[in-house]
């Protein structure tokens, strides 16, 4: 039995809770300063009012000011901030967190440096961190709600210690929590960044079909060509930034997962019936739409790489397209003849 303490009270860093009790780990959750809510009616019933589901008995809750009351004693830190937090993980955290304590993070995205190249968020902490830390994450597909209702997932734990990871993945994996581990940061961290943005591509033909036929009427012959194409693109993107193709399995996964549901879909959903990206947001004014800065940060970096003559246009028309459909207030207009290739055995 160790000691694991979630610093940020968000939905998927408090649904890991559920796995840490099933193997009868102690577990301690921190909020954010903008979990004081959470945090409080989570003392108060052990209900957590975002995830909307008990959370398993016997945790212990904590304020941000009681933070490194929390940590001390701790075998596990996951970090349960979203993109929009990695800042003030790097900062107000890390420091209190002695190297011996490994960090596994649930944060998915990356940091674009502005010259072609993006970081993953352990590589981004490890820049800005004087001292040696274990800095590893978690990607694959899971949704909160499915993982606190104990549904079979299958996620890789990444890091750059293979002994580290296999200790993580005994002290949390159980008979529905499957975890794989990989030594390839850069390959399962920038495949489940780059869902967001394919997520929103796939579900503009959710909106096209709707706008066509009536809401609630699906298609889904183009959506699984956008599928095809996402795929395709993400393969590329994973090769470009250093990792291993191979692991377009946790991107693909976690793309078909956030297709049918979440943020992005409906974003995505909004622009393919007409709406033009700021008509979208106002829309879902209130809602934190992470795909959209993470899709900004993915074609900045490829079009830059494009401007230096370093990769090619054509490879990427759909990622493109939702760029423009972002940046530029383009309207929706799906490039399909630019998927279509020729090969010859």
């Amino acid at each position: 039995m160790s000691v694991i303490t979630i610093i940020g009270a968000g939905m998927m860093g408090s649904a890991l809770s559920f796995p840490s009790a099933d193997n009868k780990h102690d577990i301690r959750i921190v909020g954010t300063p903008l979990d004081k809510d959470i945090i409080e009616q989570a003392k108060l019933t052990g209900y957590h009012i975002t995830l909307k589901r008990y959370l398993p008995k016997g945790i212990e809750f904590y304020n941000t000011d009681e933070m490194e009351e929390a940590i001390k004693g701790s075998d596990l830190i996951i970090g349960g901030v979203s993109s929009f937090g990695v800042d003030w993980f790097l900062k107000e955290v890390l420091p209190k967190i002695p190297n011996h304590i490994p960090v596994l993070s649930v944060t998915k995205g990356m940091i674009d440096l502005g010259d072609g190249n993006m970081l993953t968020y352990p590589e981004y902490y490890e820049k800005h961190t004087n001292s040696y830390k274990s800095l590893n994450a978690i990607g694959g597909a899971c949704t909160s709600y499915e993982l606190a209702d104990r549904d079979n997932t299958h996620v890789c734990f990444c890091g750059s210690d293979i002994n580290i990871l296999r200790k993580l993945k005994k002290m949390l994996e159980t008979d529905y929590y499957h975890i794989s581990i990989s030594e390839d940061i850069r390959g399962v961290e920038s495949a489940v960044a780059l869902k967001n943005i394919y997520a929103l591509a796939v579900t503009l033909a959710v909106g096209i079909s709707e706008k066509k036929d009536g809401k609630g009427v699906i298609h889904y012959n183009s959506q699984a060509a956008l599928f095809g194409q996402s795929v395709r693109e993400m393969m590329k993107l994973i090769k470009i930034l250093g990792g291993n193709e191979e692991n377009i399995v946790f991107g693909a996964g976690d793309l078909y997962v956030t297709v049918f549901g979440g943020r992005t879909r409906k974003i995505g959903t909004l622009l393919g019936a007409g709406l033009d990206i700021d008509e979208a947001l106002d829309t879902l004014k209130g809602v934190t739409l992470e795909s959209v800065v993470i899709a900004s940060r993915a074609a900045s970096a490829v079009r830059e790489l494009i401007r230096r003559n370093k990769i090619d246009k054509k490879d990427f028309p759909l990622l493109l397209h939702v760029d423009d459909i972002i940046t530029n207030k383009a309207m929706v207009d799906i490039p399909w003849e630019k998927f279509e290739i020729e090969k010859e055995l």
